[in-house]
């Protein structure tokens, strides 16, 4: 690992998306091998079929609304191949992947974190020029 390069999510590419703006403590859920924590304010996102929650703070940096419910990510990212198998800290829990899958971040210093597959990647986003 340690070749981060910067891509740009594909226009095609949308999330559907709720903020969860209820009087609530949030909740919890299992996903990417371990426990996540959605919190008042959070955005339950339909992203092709797979359903996870986006910190509030995090979203309303990232993504910008294209209609209603739809929003594209509107920032870059900066992602590294895995040369092995480990796990990541998120803003919403810890994620587990696999030797070949991307990390991901929002930040250039590899801050707000997540993985993903790498064909799920390589199909959603390209390098920036």
């Amino acid at each position: 690992m340690g070749n981060r390069r910067r891509y740009i999510r594909r226009a095609e590419f949308f999330v559907f998306a709720l903020q969860l703006d209820l009087d609530t403590e949030g909740f919890t859920y299992k996903k990417w091998g371990a426990e996540q924590r959605c919190k008042q304010g959070d955005w339950i996102v339909d992203n092709g079929g797979d359903i996870y929650t986006i910190d509030r703070e995090v979203f309303e940096k990232t993504y910008r609304q294209v209609g209603l419910g739809r929003y594209v990510k509107k920032t870059p990212v900066w992602a590294e191949v895995a040369d092995r198998s480990g796990k990541i800290k998120t803003v919403e829990g810890v994620s587990y992947y696999e030797d070949g899958d991307y990390l991901v971040s929002n930040n250039e210093n590899g801050t707000d974190a997540f993985c993903i597959s790498a064909e799920k990647f390589e199909s959603m986003y390209e390098l920036e020029d």
